[in-house]
């Protein structure tokens, strides 16, 4: 029988294909080509506020049995970031980060703690907890473009609220593919595009984890003073190589995910 997490993580995958068609179509390719989807982790953002921080969202994955694992600093962005990992490794990792707001000045800070005040956090339970709460405030068009202006990461807070911001598809898992790089370019022939921040491939074999990105699809997104185009999710692959201890890295490396945050920044 499925566990209540892995329940919560189909939930996920469901709203996240509804905001991301390209995921759907990068996983019927590779289901044409003989290979089934293994995420390699679900990441989630978030704000620094303790109502809505990293410990509030990853409370039903610690309850479904899942530990902590590194902790991440992003100085340029603001932000600060943990991994998460279950034991049972079909379930993947699940990378939250929240917004440094201290780090913002007044007009930041005010303009994004008057979205959190719109909706009680502790009004969810283990059956609706806040990953999937979606974007509970109703932000306005204005709000996003000021956010955008000093960080890209809160403006698409502002938009989506509460989803997976992406899914990763475990290249090692691939029998179609031998390398991130061949994955890249069947994606490119296909016609997806690709982050290329940092180079189309963030990491190496010599830090254990080479990773790669499509770029955010553009989203009608409802503002309280219209309707306008912003970006929304995007797609990630990730291929793990072995420590010297011949076990497989699990974490994250800083510089890499730093460059993939960027697959949503707006692009007019």
């Amino acid at each position: 029988m499925s566990t209540p997490v892995a329940k919560l993580i189909e939930q996920l995958w469901v709203k996240f294909r509804e905001m991301n068609p390209q995921a759907g179509q990068i996983v019927d390719l590779l289901a044409e080509r003989g290979d089934t989807l293994q995420n390699d982790h679900i990441a989630f953002r978030t704000f620094n506020d303790p109502r809505v921080g990293v410990a509030k969202l990853a409370e039903p994955f610690l309850a479904g049995g899942y530990v902590i694992g590194d902790e991440y600093q992003f100085e340029e962005k603001k932000l600060y970031a943990q991994h998460f990992e279950h034991p049972d490794p079909q379930l993947p990792k699940i990378f939250i980060s929240e917004l440094l707001l201290e780090k913002f000045d007044l007009s930041v800070r005010h303009t994004i703690d008057a979205l959190i005040d719109q909706f009680d956090p502790a009004s969810g339970n283990a059956e609706h907890p806040l990953c999937v709460a979606g974007r509970p405030w109703k932000p306005s068009y204005e709000d996003w473009k000021q956010l955008r202006d000093v960080s890209e990461y809160a403006a698409w807070m502002a938009a989506h609220g509460y989803c997976a911001n992406h899914f990763t598809v475990f290249v090692n898992a691939l029998k179609s593919v031998s390398s991130l790089q061949q994955l890249n370019a069947l994606l490119l022939d296909e016609g997806f595009k690709l982050n290329h921040e940092g180079g189309e491939i963030k990491g190496s074999p010599e830090v254990f984890l080479e990773q790669s990105s499509t770029l955010a699809s553009t989203v009608e997104v409802e503002f309280t003073d219209g309707t306008f185009p912003v970006p929304g999710c995007y797609f990630e692959f990730a291929r793990r190589y072995p420590l010297p201890t011949g076990q497989l890295f699990s974490g994250f490396v800083a510089k890499s995910a730093d460059k993939i945050f960027q697959s949503t920044d707006s692009r007019s």
